[in-house]
């Protein structure tokens, strides 16, 4: 007996030691891509500082201020690359942000970030770029920070176009496997070892599904998906996707307190969320009558139909989706 203890006590050092070196090595590869791909993807933008926050942004355009809000596990690059930007900025001034922790933002971990903590945020590099009474365009979690800013900031929002949005908490089956990379240690060593490895190789089948029933558009193409990849993006994205059904819970009673005019737009066939148990919902008890429903749009819905988002965002009272 004694020298089976003994025997295993080695084995065991042995695959503990090469299960180190595996995740060192590993590690040192991530490092080394990341640092490829913000090589290859720098900042395009700006920055602002706010609460000592550095938070990038794009900036097009004059006029009246539009502000994009991108939803999780993207960058403000979804905006541009879906053109969303270049079709706003022809007659507006357009800021579209990387939401904390996103893109090139940082995102402090002595912060929650809910809604609520993002909405206070934006709304304060708003006030520093002098940007008053903006209309709000946001997608899917970008939507409940938009919700939160029209909450709390009632008068100094003029309109709200909500893309696709999670409005009602609900049981999410995808939820824990999603939110894996934002356990405390854990999740850390997931985001710098494997994560970035696996999230490579289910992207394309992660990026059809926010597109189906509906082909992957040819221009999201231009979308620099490696960005997504890096381990602090990874992290953001965990963090907001276990953060998802309780920031909807904190907001769902409040929004009948919304008084701006409020667009709500959705693909009939969105796989992420859906449409009927969210933005009908919620257009039901905003608007009194049913979300504007794409047919045959999935979850990136402003792709499908550009032109009826930059309808709504810019109060286009002939489009289907203003109100």
């Amino acid at each position: 007996m004694k020298r089976k203890r003994l025997g295993a006590l080695p084995r065991a050092l042995i695959a503990a030691v090469g299960a180190t070196v595996a995740f060192a090595t590993t590690a040192r590869l991530v490092t080394r891509s990341t640092r490829k791909t913000e090589r290859a993807h720098p900042a395009t933008g700006q920055f602002v500082v706010v609460q000592g926050v550095r938070l990038h942004y794009i900036e097009r355009g004059s006029g009246n201020p539009i502000v994009l809000l991108h939803g999780n596990g993207v960058t403000a690059q979804d905006w541009a690359v879906s053109g969303i930007i270049d079709g706003l900025a022809t007659d507006h001034r357009v800021i579209a942000f990387d939401r904390p922790g996103f893109g090139y933002s940082e995102r402090p971990r002595n912060v929650a970030w809910t809604p609520a903590q993002q909405a206070e945020l934006i709304y304060m590099a708003l006030k520093k770029l002098e940007i008053t009474r903006p209309t709000l365009v946001a997608h899917s979690w970008g939507t409940l920070v938009a919700l939160a800013l029209a909450l709390n900031y009632s008068t100094d929002v003029t309109r709200v176009v909500l893309l696709a949005g999670y409005y009602f908490s609900s049981l999410r089956l995808d939820a824990p496997l999603a939110a894996a990379p934002g356990i405390p240690l854990i999740g850390d060593m997931l985001s710098h070892t494997i994560a970035p490895i696996f999230g490579r190789l289910l992207a394309p089948l992660v990026v059809r599904q926010l597109f189906a029933p509906a082909p992957v558009p040819r221009r999201f193409k231009n979308f620099p998906l490696s960005i997504s990849l890096r381990p602090s993006q990874l992290r953001s994205s965990a963090l907001e996707a276990q953060l998802m059904a309780a920031s909807a819970k904190s907001l769902e009673s409040r929004y009948g307190e919304l008084m701006m005019p409020v667009s709500i737009i959705a693909g009939s066939g969105d796989l992420i969320v859906n449409p009927l148990a969210q933005s009908n919902r919620l257009a039901q008890l905003v608007l009194g009558h049913d979300a504007h429903l794409i047919s045959g749009a999935g979850h990136m819905v402003h792709y499908f139909s550009p032109e009826l988002v930059l309808q709504a965002a810019k109060g286009d009272e002939a489009s289907p989706a203003s109100v």
